[in-house]
C-alpha cells in the first residue's frame, strides 16, 4: 500500500492519499459559507439581527467545543469489522447533509433558536468528519515527512472546495445574488458530500495499530494529555492562529464592501483568489516543512502573515489591481497554520503510544479541533458584538459613520495580527523534530514487528510471547 521513502519511512501513493482527501472537499466548502456567508445571510436576508447572529454562533460553538473530547474518547475506543474512522466518518455525513440544508434553504421568519438548534446539528455532523478524518490521516501515514505531505494535499483539496463553492454564484449570474447564492452553495454541498464519501471509503485503506489497550479512555487520559508540554504549546498555537484568519472570515465581505469600496462582484472574485492562493501555499508549506521542520515553518508562516495583512491597509479603497496581489499573498501565507499543525499532532500521538502503549489518536485531534471551534466562537461573538457596538449596520444599503467604519478596519486588519504572533511564539524551542520523530517510529515499528510475531506464533502454535518495548 505504500511506497518506500528516503530515510526508511513509508510514502503513500497518489490515489491513496487524494481518495483519502476527497471528503476535505465539501467540508471546506460549508466551512467557507459558514464563516463568510451564513452570518451576513442571516444578518440581512432572514432579517435576524447582528447581535442575534453573532450570539447564536458564540452559544452554539460554547456548546459544541466541549463535544470534541467526547468524540475522540468514542473513536479511540471503536472497533469494527469495518475499521474504526470509516464508521464514524459514515455516520457524520448524512448529519451534515440534512444540517445544510436547513441552514442554507432557511425563510425569513425563522428565530434565533431555530438557528441555534440547527447549527449544533451541523457542527455535530462536521465535528465527527473532520474528527474522523483527522485521526485516520494520522495513523494512514506514519512518517514525519509524509505527513506534512498528506496533510498538505487535504488542504490543498479543501481549497478546490473553497474556490468551487466560490465560483458557482458567478457562473449562476444575477439570479444567485443575495438569497439565491447561499441555496444554491447549499445544493452543492449536499450533492458532494455523498459523492466524496463513496470516493474516500472506496480507495482508503485503514490501520489499527497492534498494540491498542482496550481499556477505556477517561478524563484522565483527556486532561494528562492537555498537560503534555508538546500538545499544550499546539493547542495554545491552533487557537490563536484560529483567533486570527477567524476574525477577518467573519467580517470579510463587511470589510471589502463597506469599508474598501468593492463592489459585490469583486469582492467575490478577491475571495475566489484568497482561497486560491491556498491551493499553491497548502503545496509550499507542506514542502517547506519537510525541509526546514515543521515548526520552523509554521513560525516564518506568522511572520509572513503580518507582512500580507497589514498590507491590506496601503491598499487604497476600490483599487483591484493593488488588492489582487495582497488578497492573493494573505490567502497563500494562511494556508500553513491549519495543515503544521494537524501533521505536528500526529507525530505527538506516536509520542504518546510509544510511552504509554496507548492509541490517542482520536483524543488528541478532538484537542485541537476544539480550539478551532473556540477561536471561530470568541471571532463571531465579539466581532459582531464590537460592530453592533460602535454602530455598524449590516443592513443592504446602510449608511455607516466615519467611526463605525474605522472600528470594522481595526478589526479585520490589526487584531489577527497579534493573535497569529501568538500563536508563532508557541513554538520557540520545539523539540519533536524530524530526528526525534524517526527514533520514535523506530521503535514503534520494532515492537508492532514484535506484536505480529507473537499474535502469530499464539494462532499457530498457542504460544504466549511477552512483546518488550524497545529502548
Amino acid at each position: 500500500m505504500a511506497n518506500p521513502a528516503p530515510g526508511g519511512q513509508n510514502r503513500l501513493p497518489l490515489h491513496v492519499v487524494m481518495a483519502f482527501a476527497s471528503t476535505a472537499l465539501p467540508v471546506a466548502a460549508i466551512g467557507l459559507v459558514m464563516g463568510v456567508y451564513l452570518p451576513r445571510f442571516f444578518a440581512s436576508a432572514v432579517g435576524l439581527s447582528l447581535a442575534a447572529v453573532g450570539g447564536a454562533f458564540t452559544i452554539v460553538r460554547l456548546i459544541d467545543m466541549a463535544l470534541d473530547p467526547l468524540l475522540g474518547m468514542a473513536m479511540d475506543r471503536t472497533r469494527t469489522r469495518f475499521g474504526r474512522y470509516r464508521v464514524w466518518l459514515s455516520i457524520g455525513a448524512p448529519i451534515v447533509m440534512a444540517a445544510v440544508y436547513m441552514l442554507f434553504m432557511a425563510k425569513p421568519g425563522i428565530t434565533e433558536f431555530y438557528l441555534i438548534g440547527w447549527l449544533l446539528v451541523l457542527y455535530l455532523g462536521i465535528s465527527i468528519v473532520t474528527l474522523s478524518q483527522a485521526a485516520w490521516g494520522a495513523s494512514l501515514a506514519t512518517g514525519y515527512h509524509d505527513r506534512s505531505r498528506v496533510y498538505g494535499l487535504i488542504q490543498a483539496v479543501g481549497v478546490v472546495g473553497a474556490v468551487l463553492i466560490l465560483l458557482l454564484p458567478m457562473a449562476l449570474g444575477p439570479k444567485a445574488a443575495g438569497a439565491a447564492g447561499v441555496h444554491a452553495m447549499g445544493w452543492f454541498c449536499i450533492i458532494a458530500v455523498p459523492i466524496a464519501l463513496f470516493i474516500c471509503l472506496s480507495l482508503t485503506p485503514e490501520r489499527v495499530a497492534t498494540d491498542v489497550a482496550k481499556e477505556r479512555v477517561t478524563l484522565n487520559d483527556y486532561i494528562s494529555l492537555v498537560r503534555r508540554p508538546e500538545m499544550a504549546r499546539l493547542i495554545f498555537a491552533d487557537l490563536f492562529m484560529a483567533l486570527g484568519p477567524g476574525t477577518t472570515a467573519a467580517l470579510y465581505l463587511f470589510f471589502f464592501h463597506d469599508a474598501r469600496g468593492y463592489s459585490h462582484q469583486q469582492t467575490n472574485f478577491l475571495l475566489v483568489l484568497y482561497i486560491a492562493a491556498g491551493l499553491v501555499g497548502a503545496m509550499f508549506w507542506g514542502w517547506l516543512a519537510q525541509k526546514v521542520g515543521k515548526h520552523r515553518a509554521l513560525m516564518i508562516s506568522t511572520v509572513c502573515y503580518a507582512i500580507s495583512q497589514s498590507a491590506l491597509m496601503l491598499i487604497p479603497p476600490a483599487t483591484m489591481p493593488l488588492a489582487i496581489p495582497g488578497m492573493i499573498s494573505v490567502g497563500f501565507v494562511s494556508s500553513a497554520f491549519i495543515l503544521i499543525v494537524r501533521a505536528m499532532v500526529a507525530d505527538v500521538a506516536d509520542e504518546v503510544r510509544l510511552e504509554t502503549g496507548k492509541e490517542r489518536v482520536g483524543l488528541l485531534y478532538a484537542l485541537v479541533t476544539t480550539t478551532q471551534k473556540i477561536g471561530t466562537a470568541i471571532t463571531v461573538g465579539i466581532s459582531f458584538t464590537v460592530l453592533d457596538l460602535v454602530g455598524y449596520n449590516a443592513a443592504e444599503g446602510a449608511v455607516n459613520t466615519p467611526a463605525a467604519i474605522r472600528g470594522l478596519e481595526l478589526c479585520y486588519v490589526f487584531a489577527p495580527i497579534i493573535l497569529v504572533f501568538f500563536g508563532g511564539a508557541a513554538f520557540i524551542g520545539w523539540k519533536l523534530d524530524a530526528k526525534r520523530h524517526a527514533e520514535i517510529r523506530r521503535k514503534l515499528d520494532e515492537r508492532d514487528a514484535l506484536a505480529a510475531e507473537a499474535g502469530l506464533l499464539d494462532a499457530v502454535a498457542g504460544a504466549s510471547v511477552a512483546v518488550q518495548a524497545p529502548h
